[in-house]
């Protein structure tokens, strides 16, 4: 993380924008029967290594005179449901990550931070969590990729420690 940040640095000299969209969906699983390897690579890679990538890059970041970071989230991350695990785990860690950093940056005012969930959307992962559902029937990740947008733009000024849906901005 610190030889991105130092890449980033050297080449640009700033950060005006950290997207954290990736995400592993481990097990389908009941909490009891869930393996311990799978837990823990579940939550490295989608909640340990965004704070670790934000830490790093957040010198960076307060250095540009408007930055956003987004976490890309998901529905069980705000309601707990059976069998999604450590998926479910990361992604409620992930809404307490954005909340605790847009209230520490709260003061900086220049950098604001936001979770998104996308929704449904025509992916892998998706069709891995949900091996029974027509991925013709929902939207391309570039289709929300307007709301991604705004939350990274200027026009999300003012707009801090907010849990949003991409159908919210879709409508």
């Amino acid at each position: 993380c610190a030889a991105l940040a130092q890449t980033v640095e050297r080449e640009f000299g700033r950060l005006d924008g950290l997207l954290h969209c990736a995400a592993d969906l481990g097990a389908l699983a009941p909490l009891e029967l869930y393996e311990a390897p799978t837990w823990l690579r579940v939550l490295q890679v989608n909640l340990t290594a965004a704070w670790l990538v934000t830490r790093a890059c957040l010198p960076l970041l307060k250095q540009s005179p408007d930055a956003s970071i987004v976490f890309t989230t998901a529905d069980v991350g705000r309601e707990g449901r059976a069998y999604r695990g450590a998926y479910g785990v990361s992604c409620f860690g992930l809404e307490g990550l954005m909340q605790i950093l847009a209230a520490e940056l709260s003061s900086e005012e220049k950098i604001r931070a936001n979770s998104l969930n996308p929704g449904a959307v025509r992916t892998g992962m998706r069709a891995r969590a949900y091996p029974g559902e027509n991925p013709r029937t929902l939207p391309a990740p570039e289709d929300i990729m307007p709301a991604y947008l705004y939350l990274l733009g200027p026009d999300s000024r003012g707009v801090n420690g907010q849990a949003l849906n991409a159908d919210d901005f879709l409508k």
